[in-house]
């Protein structure tokens, strides 16, 4: 048993569940190695995820890559929050390959987050990687900590949007972007 699991178990535990009853017998070890799976995101780099898929070209006309669906924890209850992602950027001489950017979003969802940190987080690997003249990101998510305790808002979605260069700078740019992701 590894030493995640010995903590689920004690977990069930606590909460006077018998660890021992047939439904529960692996579920310790279950536990331990999905929470490995949702927040494999700190053994990833932006490098390892690129992968050199970044290359020359004379587009300068807007990436967009809208619904990129995706999971991720909040960092104060550790439940779920869960949307979609759309992701835009200005090339300047430079494309990354469009699958890298899905995997940019699930690479910073499978941590421990919090959305508005999350939509940076994005926007800057998508900078830093294209040199673009400008990235737009805009998250819409569901957290389960609002929905399942606390004011208990099934309806309710949380909306963030990082806007860097010409994004941030050129309102006719950003509208753009705001109206492709409707």
């Amino acid at each position: 048993m590894t030493d995640a699991s010995k903590l689920y178990a004690e977990l069930i535990t606590s909460i006077g569940e018998d660890i021992n009853r047939d439904g529960l017998q692996k579920t310790p070890e279950r536990a331990a190695k999905a929470f490995s799976f949702l927040t494999q995101g700190y053994q990833q780099s932006l490098e390892d995820i690129v992968n050199g898929a970044v290359f020359d070209s004379s587009n300068d006309e807007m990436v967009v890559v809208k619904d990129i669906e995706f999971y991720s924890l909040c960092e104060h209850h550790m439940l779920p929050f869960v949307g979609k992602a759309h992701v835009a950027y200005l090339p300047q001489g430079k494309v990354l390959g469009l699958s890298k950017i899905a995997r940019i979003t699930d690479m910073y969802a499978r941590r421990l987050q919090i959305q508005e940190n999350m939509t940076k987080q994005i926007a800057d690997a998508i900078q830093a990687v294209t040199g673009a003249a400008g990235v737009g990101v805009v998250l819409e998510a569901q957290h389960f900590c609002m929905m399942m305790r606390g004011v208990q808002k099934q309806h309710s979605s949380t909306v963030t949007s990082m806007m860097l260069g010409e994004f941030r700078e050129n309102s006719r740019t950003r509208q753009e972007f705001l109206q492709l992701i409707k």
